[in-house]
């Protein structure tokens, strides 16, 4: 194929053209944010995707998670729409189902049956994995200076001679093997980020320290044909066993086509079937009857299917002390999330933000700023603070899970505990909870002064028991224990 960018007359007004070329690897919901972010400041963004791309919203080989229950929480989509003025509309448009926060979500956790249902002030949506995919993936087609470029192997990064900066891309087709893009800019964004660890190995350069969380996770997930005698009192529904009884949990979630998305989720042993009767079997074994009392009638779609998960794996890229300009590794090539928390399309619409962001800032128009991956590594690292520590928090609950546990680790959960018991009495902390997780604010709200000392109060309540039961807040949290 020509080498030479396409200059196209439809391109978007650019706020900085910083380069002719940008190639991306990856045509997931990452690498898609990611040629939407570049669009404004190169003159050509080439998608590379391995697999042939469906023309309609269903799995490819290259995410086999989309099988599975995916979240796109509010803080992930607004990153989207600052990017792509309209996608909630898309979305809308394509089926997706307006969830409110709070008052549209049911949940029975740890020992709360259920966690109160509030209006916490905003909405979000829901929709499949593969829809939103396809979604995202019409909206950047229509970008006039981006080409998606489907069954397209990245094979190797292309460097200058003395291995400091990415010139370009080898990749192969079926037709042809050894074809080259010349780039002034490469983002990885494949999901195991094997390209760049393999560049660093082979220039020299040390890898990345990486921190792992083993959780030997195992999904079963269905689809189901919403009822007519649906309760209408939630949209979403999840069950979950407390972590000291059992790894086991479920979660509905709404989804385009008047259709329910289940996902029964398991640890270590506890391994999800994916039999019709093991599946209707693992529900009925949850605690509380609403999953299973939800389903037991409604029409199955298909059958289930299995996905398994071993382990959360985080880079350190920010502690390298160099790193080729002109490469960035994106996405899951930083941070693999434990999927059960429903981060990881969020963050990779996050750092497409963010990118954008970092260029637009660029104080020397016609090339990439030259630190532009230790800039982006530092904020991005900022970016990925708030969630990891959640799955950090949640999942060294399970004694089965594997890694380094943080030295204060009981004092934390402790901490998180009491504040998820603050949350259910008092509405204020239940909304500012639910900030952080749907990563509206990062986690560092948590240690506002007087939220600290109420979340201590509940766990070591300084006034006297006669007090303590005189208060409405103590009482509420009696009542929910």
């Amino acid at each position: 194929m020509s080498d030479t960018p396409r200059h196209l007359s439809d391109a978007p007004t650019y706020r900085e053209v910083l380069g002719d070329r940008a190639v991306v690897i990856g045509a997931g919901i990452g690498g898609l944010a990611a040629a939407a972010a570049l669009s404004r400041y190169f003159r050509e963004i080439v998608v590379l995707e391995r697999d042939e791309l469906p023309v309609h919203a269903q799995a490819r080989a290259g995410t086999p998670q989309s099988l599975h229950g995916h979240a796109l929480l509010t803080g992930g989509l607004r990153a989207l729409c600052d990017l792509i003025p309209g996608f909630d509309q898309n979305l809308l448009d394509a089926g997706a189902v307006t969830v409110r926060a709070g008052q549209d979500v049911r949940f029975e956790q740890m020992g709360f049956n259920p966690i109160p249902q509030r209006d916490l002030g905003w909405d979000f949506v829901c929709i499949s994995r593969p829809m939103n995919e396809l979604t995202l993936r019409r909206r950047v087609e229509q970008l006039g200076n981006v080409l998606i470029r489907s069954g397209c192997r990245a094979e190797a990064l292309l460097t200058t001679p003395d291995g400091a900066r990415i010139t370009g891309v080898g990749f192969a087709t079926p037709q042809e093997e050894g074809e080259t893009l010349v780039a002034d800019l490469v983002v990885e964004a494949s999901g195991s980020g094997a390209l760049t660890l393999k560049l660093l190995e082979e220039s020299g350069r040390p890898l990345p320290e990486e921190t792992r969380i083993g959780v030997s996770l195992g999904y079963s997930s269905a689809v189901f044909r919403r009822p007519a005698t649906a309760d209408p009192n939630w949209k979403i529904c999840g069950v979950f066993a407390d972590p000291s009884v059992g790894g086991r949990g479920a979660l509905l979630l709404p989804m385009e086509g008047d259709r329910w998305m289940v996902t029964l989720v398991g640890r270590g042993s506890e391994r999800p079937p994916r039999d019709w009767p093991g599946f209707m079997g693992f529900l009925e074994s949850l605690p509380g009857s609403t999953l299973f009392d939800a389903l037991k009638d409604a029409e199955r779609i298909g059958e289930p299917a299995l996905y398994r998960f071993a382990a959360s794996i985080r880079r350190h890229f920010e502690r390298l002390p160099d790193f080729p300009s002109g490469l960035l590794p994106f996405s899951d090539a930083i941070c693999r999330f434990n999927p059960a928390f429903g981060q990881g399309m969020s963050i990779a619409a996050q750092e497409a933000r963010l990118l954008d962001r970092l260029l637009a800032a660029t104080p020397r128009p016609g090339e990439p700023p030259a630190k532009l991956a230790r800039d982006f590594f530092a904020a991005a690292k900022k970016l990925i603070d708030t969630p990891w520590g959640m799955i950090v928090g949640q999942d060294f609950l399970y004694p089965e899970t594997r890694g380094e546990r943080p030295a204060d680790f009981d004092q934390t959960s402790a901490f998180g505990a009491a504040l998820v018991r603050l949350a259910v009495a008092e509405p204020d902390v239940h909304k500012l909870w639910q900030e952080v997780i749907h990563l509206l604010k990062p986690s560092s709200v948590l240690t506002d002064p007087d939220l600290v000392r109420r979340v201590k109060a509940v766990i070591a309540p300084s006034a006297t028991p006669a007090e303590a039961s005189d208060s409405p807040r103590e009482q509420a949290l009696e009542e929910s224990k």
